[in-house]
């Protein structure tokens, strides 16, 4: 369980084949409080992988299942581009942002990148069908891992608020009109909608 504050953004230093899957290496946070082992859940862009593998010179290794690399855009990844951790939640912490599985639903895609006059941006995206009916004006979605909120939903179409600091610590910055993210809905809407009656 994760809760979509992202502890760092690092760059991709391989991300190779192997099988219908892929092994990707990564980076590891140079943060003195940021530490993992081998076997640990880690969210990596919003999607929660194993630590197969640790590297001498501060690597991080994880093994990509064909399932993984079908629900996500990491089939595209590409050396040095950034990606966003997470350590699993403590059940003592504090959750900021909000109850996050890391597995992703599916994805949506960057319509426009708007800069604000307070340093932050605006992204609109469009979901991938299926997936608008989770989306919640003023409700929570996780986008690449970041708990973000909601605004003005409509046929798919939603929008999102980045202040300064998520720019900064996160993968968002760097996002452009045409790129993909993984978008993991609500758990709490899903709960929801597979335990009432269908209505029709």
């Amino acid at each position: 369980m994760f809760t979509g504050i992202i502890e760092a953004a690092v760059p991709v230093l391989a991300a190779e084949a192997q099988g219908s899957g892929l092994r990707l290496t990564l980076k590891a946070p140079d943060l003195a409080e940021w530490s993992v082992s081998r076997g640990d859940s880690v969210a990596v862009s919003g999607a929660c992988l194993t630590v197969e593998d640790l590297g001498e010179g501060g690597e991080i290794c994880f093994d990509l299942s064909a399932e993984t690399v079908a629900r996500t855009w990491f089939g595209s990844l590409e050396p040095g581009q950034r990606l966003n951790l997470e350590r699993a939640l403590k059940l003592d912490a504090r959750l900021d942002g909000h109850l996050v599985s890391g597995h992703v639903d599916g994805g949506a895609g960057v319509l426009d990148v708007q800069p604000r006059g307070d340093g932050g941006t605006e992204i609109a995206f469009q979901a991938d069908p299926g997936q608008d009916r989770y989306l919640v004006d003023k409700g929570s979605v996780t986008l690449d891992g970041v708990s973000l909120t909601v605004i003005s939903p409509q046929q798919g179409r939603f929008h999102v608020a980045l202040i300064p600091l998520t720019l900064e610590l996160t993968s968002l910055g760097d996002l452009r009109t045409g790129d993909r993210v993984n978008l993991e809905a609500d758990m709490i809407g899903k709960w929801v909608e597979r335990l009432l009656p269908s209505q029709g």
